[in-house]
């Protein structure tokens, strides 16, 4: 199978369905910045991190493809439930979003009380892990633009929004596990 198709160079790119779209297309943008997260979230898991935070962005991972797979399939295709099925494409389920609240109940429970906003930063994999949360919430908000114009799955929004309180707690505690100092930001503080 050749990598370069060559169907591309006018500037449109396919769906899942065969629709042609131009690659500047909101639809694209939305899948195209859920990609980039995957690929900031395999960053944060390379990293030397718990395996129990590792095993969660792995499945978080395989949860972007379905979001990513539904966002990359034209909208008619999906309104008819064998048409979507026979095209592989499942519809992201709602213990996806049980599971990131679990994860971020318990990651809570061992960390001290938020009492600041918290400056990104102070260890190079939670900095990652803060790139990561903004990727989230840019998806997030092309998904929820996109969403106005064509509906979407109401579990995407609600799944990128959760993943975004996800990415935020699990910054800090990588931050406590690499011992890393949490800066506080403090306003109207002289430096």
């Amino acid at each position: 199978m050749k990598i370069y198709t060559k169907t591309g160079d006018d500037g449109t790119t396919g769906l899942v369905g065969g629709t042609r779209l131009p690659k500047h297309d909101l639809r694209i943008d939305c899948y195209g910045t859920v990609d980039e997260l995957n690929s900031y979230l395999g960053l944060v898991r390379d990293q030397a991190i718990s395996k129990d935070s590792k095993t969660a962005l792995l499945k978080i991972q395989e949860q972007l493809f379905i979001i990513g797979a539904l966002l990359a399939t034209d909208p008619e295709k999906l309104k008819d439930d064998s048409k979507r099925k026979r095209l592989g494409i499942p519809f992201l389920k709602g213990e996806s979003i049980t599971f990131l609240e679990a994860q971020i109940d318990a990651m809570n429970a061992t960390l001290p009380a938020l009492t600041h906003f918290i400056l990104p930063g102070g260890h190079q994999t939670v900095s990652f892990c803060h790139i990561a949360r903004c990727i989230c919430r840019r998806a997030e908000r092309n998904v929820s633009k996109l969403n106005v114009e064509q509906p979407t799955q109401p579990e995407l929004l609600i799944y990128l929004n959760r993943l975004s309180d996800f990415l935020f707690v699990l910054a800090r505690k990588l931050s406590n596990e690499l011992e890393a100092e949490e800066l506080k930001w403090i306003p109207n503080k002289t430096t």
